[in-house]
């Protein structure tokens, strides 16, 4: 059965925090996580004081906007009710989306496609050969 979503700083055992939009579920005996495109956020100081905040994806090597989390991996979570969070964080996913769909996807017709290990290989005779 999953709940109903909320906004939340998940604090990891590992000592990561990200702020999320998040739904509880409980499967067998153990209650998981859907955590929807979570972030990580950095105050960003000046000498004057904070002057704004830096905004990133908690996972920057994919491009999934749903994870699965153990609850048995998560020290704390807070439901979060600050508006300033929120927008935030609903404007970092509004102009994700925007970014994803504005890319192209890569086709055989916009050129050859191949492995790491292809390309050095036909690298290295082309260069052998010169």
């Amino acid at each position: 059965m999953i709940e109903d979503d909320f906004y939340a700083t998940i604090k990891f055992k590992s000592g990561e925090e990200v702020y999320a939009k998040v739904a509880a579920s409980e499967e067998d005996t153990r209650t998981m996580l859907l955590v929807s495109n979570p972030i990580t956020i950095v105050e960003v100081k000046t000498r004057a004081g904070v002057a704004g905040y830096k905004v990133e994806p908690w996972l920057k090597t994919t491009r999934e906007d749903l994870f699965i989390i153990n609850l048995d991996d998560v020290l704390t979570i807070s439901e979060s009710s600050d508006l300033e969070m929120i927008s935030i964080y609903q404007r970092y996913v509004q102009d994700s989306a925007k970014a994803k769909s504005g890319r192209p996807k890569i086709t055989r017709e916009m050129g050859y496609i191949s492995t790491v290990r292809d390309a050095k290989d036909i690298l290295e005779k082309l260069y052998k050969s010169s």
